[in-house]
């Protein structure tokens, strides 16, 4: 391991601006730090030649695949910077022996609070409003108040307890039905029922979920049928989990009121539900907040000085991420042969 050459690309974007703690780290410890060439999120295509001959990478949400890791020979571990790890092939690497290192409780504060703020602009219409002013419109509009409507919150772990918790505490009279596998017994004043009931009696629906074989498109045409069509859907927890086709044509044919996304099956996006009024749309800023960006980036920089230096990773990727990695991909592999659910 202390044979590794001190060498270390990030291609996450950006990355030591908001605090540059993370470069005094590495210049501190001796170790060879190169920033994302490009500067801007790496494509698939791009990422093994920015990468290749470094032993680590401190990674963004750019894909790094079998084919990647096969081909960047010198690579041995890869440290995140976030939660999400559907953008590494966990089980590829588990094959290749690369070691992953992820930020699971960085994000969470400023993406509970992102999620927030996107409810009240949909139940309020300020993003709507905005765009008629801009336009020469004066039209006000007639929303609804967060504590009179009924929230419906699909997985309650880091982030979605946090979003719960702003939301009881804010807004008295609030409704809150949930869903998650574990029942969290610390989190009173709510309603646990199962999915299908959040669905056709929630005013806001907002998922915060991995993704996994059992939530690949959780959100359908089926689902989007089941909730009411004035209510909406709000989705900052990853790509892939809401099926933007069908979440497109139930807004444009008004069969849902409105939805509000910050996550992608592609990213950057420049899909369909962008020439849609009433899809409030962010650019995956879930977590850009000052101190939780910084936490992350400072997270992953120890890691990967760890690493370098023959410690053992604080923050590895638990045993759990690599079987769902390894169900998901099974999923794929089934849909991609026409064997797999729609």
């Amino acid at each position: 391991m202390n044979q590794l050459p001190k060498r270390v690309i990030v291609t996450t974007t950006p990355f030591g601006v908001i605090d540059p703690a993370p470069l005094k780290m590495f210049a501190e410890a001796g170790i060879e730090l190169v920033v994302n060439p490009i500067g801007r999120k790496l494509k698939a295509r791009e990422v093994s030649g920015v990468i290749a001959g470094f032993p680590v990478v401190i990674a963004g949400t750019e894909p790094i695949n079998a084919e990647t890791m096969q081909s960047c020979r010198d690579l041995k571990a890869i440290c995140r910077v976030g939660i999400g790890l559907d953008s590494v092939d966990l089980a590829a690497a588990r094959r290749l022996g690369i070691a992953v290192a992820y930020t699971p409780d960085g994000p969470s504060p400023a993406v509970a609070e992102l999620t927030v703020g996107l409810i009240i602009d949909l139940l309020r219409g300020v993003g709507q409003a905005d765009r008629g002013m801009r336009a020469g419109e004066w039209s006000r509009i007639s929303g609804a108040r967060l504590a009179t409507s009924t929230v419906g919150v699909v997985g309650v772990g880091r982030v979605g307890r946090r979003v719960i918790r702003h939301i009881q505490g804010g807004f008295t009279g609030v409704r809150i039905l949930a869903n998650d596998p574990v029942i969290d017994p610390a989190l009173d004043a709510i309603e646990w029922t199962d999915k299908e009931t959040i669905y056709r009696q929630s005013d806001i629906v907002t998922l915060h979920l991995p993704l996994k074989a059992d939530t690949f498109n959780l959100i359908t045409a089926r689902e989007l049928g089941m909730m009411k069509q004035t209510a909406a859907l709000v989705n900052t927890s990853r790509g892939g989990i809401v099926n933007e086709q069908d979440l497109a044509d139930a807004l444009r044919h008004n069969r849902l009121r409105a939805a509000a996304l910050d996550v992608y099956s592609e990213e950057p996006y420049a899909g369909v539900l962008a020439e849609l009024p009433n899809a409030l749309l962010t650019c995956h800023m879930g977590s850009m907040t000052a101190d939780c960006r910084a936490r992350m980036e400072i997270e992953a920089t120890r890691d990967a000085i760890r690493f370098l230096t023959g410690e053992p990773l604080l923050s590895p990727v638990p045993e759990q991420e690599y079987v769902n990695a390894m169900q998901l991909a099974r999923q794929f592999e089934l849909r991609r042969d026409g064997r797999g659910s729609a």
